[in-house]
């Protein structure tokens, strides 16, 4: 990716109101990854990352959420949304491998999503999910849900 599309973007997810969400957080450290090295089964910037690692690593480094280690199994994790209805930080999914949901990234907006390729592309890197490749693999969106503080069960309040 160009330094001056990186910086662009970074620009853009930095525009953010006073108080950031986590999944502006989300946005933000993804997208600071860019450039790092693709390895099938890495879920490390340093050593590599495959598309489950990269997203399991920064949903774990920005929010504290362990997510599945495959991607079919984050997909049954996240609650399902409209193509309409995302935002960023949100997960799209793709049919890569013939296969449905073989694929993850995040989505930042515009279009546009952060996912560890592969590695005859060479890493983690920005695509537009209007690329006709993309396009034609969508499988459908997710979105990661924190779990909420833990509620004592009925009848056992004091």
């Amino acid at each position: 990716m160009k330094p001056v599309l990186l910086l662009t973007l970074l620009a853009l997810l930095s525009l953010q109101p006073a108080l950031a969400t986590p999944s502006d957080d989300v946005s933000m450290y993804a997208v600071s990854l860019v450039g790092s090295p693709y390895r099938l089964g890495g879920n490390s910037p340093q050593t590599g990352l495959d598309c489950s690692g990269f997203v399991g690593h920064v949903f774990k480094q920005t929010t504290g959420i362990q997510l599945p280690r495959d991607s079919r199994m984050i997909s049954e994790a996240g609650q399902p949304l409209d193509l309409t209805e995302l935002r960023p930080g949100d997960l799209v999914f793709f049919n890569t491998l013939n296969r449905a949901y073989s694929h993850v990234g995040i989505y930042l907006g515009d279009d546009r999503f952060v996912h560890a390729s592969s590695s005859r592309t060479g890493g983690v890197m920005v695509s537009r999910l209007g690329d006709r490749y993309w396009r034609q693999r969508f499988d459908g969106a997710r979105r990661v849900i924190s779990p909420g503080p833990s509620q004592p069960p009925d009848g056992d309040s004091e």
